[in-house]
């Protein structure tokens, strides 16, 4: 089974948000294990008298928020970036993210819209697997939101009746939501998409182009990254310049 763990990155709610970005990591369902240890010996390292309660965040990390208050800006980053290598360097790990502009969703809300797209491309990704001789279901985990009910919703009709562009055949349940505390994969998924907001909606690279090759891909075209700009808007982002 492949795991996909997501979190979003912006607020519906704050108009000052033009993205709104929901984004994470899929694992075969072995390596999330492997995975975690490698962020619990890096807490260890950052703070050894209590690693466990030390959550990878991406906003946390960059602004030094909390826990992340007393390491110095430059230890930080290069903690961030380190954290986000382990996902490069994974030979099952492909990533996942979608990046609605506010005005692109029309009438949609943006939250939705982005499941929509992550949803039907992990499922296409798990169909192409298939193909390949390697049959596998997928399962996908959520930070705990506001939208659980929604998406979990939105989740049985795509299986049921189908999205904008299909239908869902090889995801086993509806979307299970988690405490990003309990999961250090969660807290991957929080890297990724706040990663990801930065790019797209301040144009700030520096963590982005760790990533940018791990997203799901076929024949150099990306498949797991997907950013949604209003309509007549030329953009010559990662994800524009390369679907």
């Amino acid at each position: 089974m492949h795991l996909l763990y997501l979190d979003d990155s912006g607020s519906v709610g704050n108009a000052s948000d033009r993205h709104i970005v929901l984004a994470g990591v899929s694992v075969f369902e072995t390596s999330g294990h492997w995975l975690s240890q490698q962020l619990d010996r890096l807490a260890e390292r950052l703070w050894p008298d209590n690693p466990a309660n030390l959550e990878f965040h991406g906003t946390e990390i960059f602004s030094g928020k909390k826990q992340w208050r007393g390491i110095p800006r430059e230890t930080r980053m290069e903690a961030y970036r380190e954290a986000l290598s382990y996902l490069v360097q994974s030979r099952n790990t492909r990533l996942f993210c979608a990046a609605v502009h506010r005005r692109a969703a029309g009438e949609n809300d943006p939250m939705e819209l982005a499941f929509e797209h992550v949803a039907s491309r992990f499922d296409r990704m798990l169909g192409r697997f298939h193909k390949q001789g390697n049959t596998q279901r997928g399962l996908i985990v959520l930070d705990e939101t506001s939208y659980e009910t929604s998406l979990q919703t939105l989740a049985t009709q795509f299986r049921l009746i189908g999205h904008r562009w299909g239908q869902l055949y090889n995801l086993a349940e509806v979307p299970l939501f988690v405490n990003s505390k309990a999961t250090r994969m969660i807290q991957y998924a929080d890297l990724v998409a706040h990663s990801a907001r930065r790019y797209f909606e301040h144009g700030d690279p520096i963590f982005f182009d760790v990533i940018k090759n791990s997203f799901d891909g076929v024949g150099g075209q990306l498949q797991g990254l997907i950013h949604r700009v209003p309509a007549g808007e030329e953009c010559i982002c990662h994800s524009c310049r390369n679907r």
